[in-house]
This record gives structure tokens, sequence and C-alpha cells, in this order.
């Protein structure tokens, strides 16, 4: 549907980082005030397209050709998490800068960074990136504004996925952040404030925060996810400092987690503002955290959530149960224990050590595939197994299967797990 009062000049748009989260929703909300939209993404592979890479375009020559024709800029290039391919001065900063001053040399009318709530204040290097390009942005002579989100929700998002799964836990793990406070911003009113931010007859040289309606702790703000994803209401785990800073610094280990001490420091330095900009900009209030999740997608985004731990849970704990088996046969359990227990099955000397080794080997590259190459084939194979042992056992050794301890039943929910990961429509790492 095209917007119902399309704009008096159709504007041409490089929306730089169309392939995010938030460029989609820029690119979607753009086109459909009626403006020409071009996509800027690293690979370009449909019409209206370009490609560009912040990573090595930092030169004004880089973007020159690029701006002809182009009217409006809408930077919205970003990441939360630095790697050694992807450093914040590259693309927060370098980048944004040859193509802010590349603006000015092509004739752009006007050029809208998308930059981050408390770059200003705040001395992480995301923070420090990010402030460093609307510094020099404030220092060109061309009609700019800076918009500046705080945590963006919307159903793809990357936090609210993140926020929706820890909702839908059974306890919800509230790390002590003393009195951090947030104030999340639905995605559809960044967009909204983009398309508003290009008015001409609106002011230029603005920085304004684009904040939501609600001020809440991190405890609250995930009891309002809880809450429109239909969940019961359940108790809070208080996660100590301490242990959040060691999971920080772990979690600086894996490169692009989303937990590492900077996130850490963000976290505890909270996230607000005041929503009086937005509000004169949208020509209304921004919308609130309780309006998120409208009542229609309550369902699907639940499932998503639940779907989001279980799975991998599942798959770790029978990850745990093959290390663990290979562990014990080969270490803990004596060995002649187990080799007589081959024999009773018919297999002695040379075969049985033999035997008993391979099947330590089976049970450590089960265990290593469940960690590093999960799939149904690898599901599959894992239940043939497990079923071919309980048969083996259940004929040549049918004492194990009155056990007090139940060996073999314990069979049932380890194929039960199986059977869950096997119906998955698509590894839960996607």
């Amino acid at each position: 549907m095209r917007d119902s009062h399309p704009p008096a000049r159709p504007l041409s748009i490089l929306v730089c980082g169309a392939s995010g989260f938030l460029g989609r929703a820029i690119c979607t909300r753009l086109s459909r005030a009626g403006h020409q939209v071009i996509r800027g993404v690293r690979q370009a592979c449909h019409p209206g397209d370009m490609a560009i890479d912040f990573r090595t375009d930092t030169t004004v020559a880089h973007w020159r050709e690029r701006l002809n024709g182009i009217q409006v800029v809408v930077n919205a290039v970003g990441i939360i998490a630095e790697t050694r391919d992807m450093p914040f001065d590259a693309l927060h900063h370098r980048g944004p800068t040859a193509l802010f001053a590349a603006c000015v040399e092509a004739g752009v009318e006007r050029v809208i960074q998308i930059s981050a709530l408390g770059a200003d204040t705040c001395t992480t290097p995301y923070f420090r990136s990010k402030h460093a390009a609307d510094q020099a942005l404030m220092g060109l002579p061309i009609a700019w504004q800076i918009l500046r989100p705080s945590i963006v929700h919307g159903a793809d998002g990357a936090s609210a996925r993140l926020f929706r799964l820890l909702a839908s836990l059974p306890l919800l793990p509230v790390p002590a952040l003393r009195d951090a406070c947030f104030q999340p911003v639905e995605v559809s009113d960044v967009a909204e404030a983009v398309l508003r931010a290009m008015d001409p007859h609106h002011p230029t040289g603005q920085q304004i925060d684009v904040v939501g309606a609600t001020r809440v702790s991190f405890g609250r703000m995930l009891e309002h996810y809880r809450h429109s994803m239909g969940l019961p209401p359940t108790r809070r785990l208080p996660v100590p400092a301490p242990v959040m800073a060691l999971a920080a610094r772990l979690g600086g280990c894996i490169p692009g987690g989303p937990l590492n001490p900077d996130t850490w420091r963000m976290l505890r330095a909270g996230n607000t503002g005041d929503p009086a900009a937005l509000t004169r900009l949208l020509g209304r209030p921004p919308r609130g955290i309780a309006g998120f999740i409208p009542p229609a997608q309550a369902e699907t985004l639940r499932g998503r959530a639940l779907a989001a731990w279980r799975t991998p849970l599942l798959r770790y704990v029978l990850a745990a149960v093959w290390l663990a088996t290979a562990w014990v046969s080969f270490a803990v359990y004596p060995r002649d224990a187990s080799l007589a227990l081959l024999a009773g099955v018919g297999l002695s000397g040379t075969l049985a050590e033999q035997t008993l080794n391979a099947a330590v080997a089976l049970d450590l590259a089960m265990g290593l595939a469940c960690l590093f190459r999960p799939g149904r084939r690898l599901w599959c194979l894992q239940a043939a197994l497990v079923l071919g042992y309980t048969a083996i056992i259940a004929v040549a050794l049918p004492a194990f299967l009155a056990h007090p301890f139940g060996p073999v039943l314990k069979n049932l929910p380890i194929l039960a797990i199986l059977l869950i990961l096997m119906s998955e429509p698509q590894p839960w790492t996607t």
C-alpha cells in the first residue's frame, strides 16, 4: 500500500546499511512514501542495489561517482560488537566520514546519520566511533540530521529476539544494574523519524534522541515482553554483578558476541532520553513498550522465543551425554567390567578390546558432532545407534531391562530429544 500522502517531490535516496534490520525498515518506509530508494549493501544482488563496503570505502574518491543524482543519504550502518574483519573505526567512523565529505562535493541536499543514544557522553569504543562520525558530519557545510536511537525493538531485531528469549525462561535473569533504566523504541517509529527528518520544511542541524515512551528497568522490560507474549508471571533470578562481569570477559573471547566488557558497561550505564524532540518530529508521541508485541503476533513470537533456548538446550544436553559416556567408558568405569559386559554378547579377547575402543571413539565423535555439525542426518544416525544398542542389550543382556536404575529405559527420553531435534525445520543456529 502506498502512503496516503505521497511527497510533493519524490527524492532519490541512498540508504547505506540497507540489508540490516534497521536499514530494511527504513527502505520499506521510504519506498512506501513514494521515494526512489537505492539500497547500499555489501553485495548488490537486486535491481536498485549499490555495492558499498565501509570497511574499505574510506576515501572521498570511493564515493564521489556513486552519489551522482542522489539527493539524500541515510547512513544506517552499525554493529554492536566488532571483530577483526568488522572494526568500529572503519564502519562507524572512517567510512561514514568519507561518505559525508563526498556528499558535500556531489551536491547532496541532506544527510541523515543514524547514530546511537549516549554517543556524546559514553566512552566505549562503540560510542566513540559513532560520536567521531557525528562530529565530522556536524562540521560540514551540508544540511544534516543526527538521529540517536535507544534500543530498537522489532520482531526480527537481534536485541528484541534476545529479550524475548530471556523473557521466556522459567526464571527471569536480571543482572545487577543498580538504577539503570532503558527506553526502547519501536523500529517503525525510527523509520518514520527518518522519513520526517528529510522533509525540506523540517529544521536541519539537530541531534534527536529517538526513544520510546516507556522508561523501564531491565527486569521490568523483560516482564513486559513476557506478558505481551502471553506467558504467565514468574520470579526474577538476580545475577550478581561479578558473575555478569565474568560472563562479559568470557563473552569477549567470542568474536561478534553480544556480551563483552564494553556492552556490559553500556548496560550498567542505562539508555534513556527525552522523547520531546521525537514527539515533535513525528507529530505524535512514540510508542510505549506495552504495544511492541501486538496480540496477533504473541503466539508466533512466543513459539520463536521458546524454541530459541529449548532446542540448543536439548542439543547441548545430548552432546554432554555422548561425551560423558565416552569419558566414563575410557577412564572411569573399570575396563575389566566393560570387557565382561562385552563377553555377554559373545565378544572376547582382541575383538572385545577393539570393540570397546571403537565404542569410545564413536561416543566421542557423536558428542563433538552435536556441538559442531548438528543436523537432521546426525539425529537420525544417533537414533539408529540408540535403537541398535537397545536391541542388542534387550536380546543379549536382558537383566538390564529390569535394572533398578533403568539404564535401558533412559534411552526413551534420549530418543524423544532426537525426535524433537529431527522435527526442527532448520538448524537452531540460523
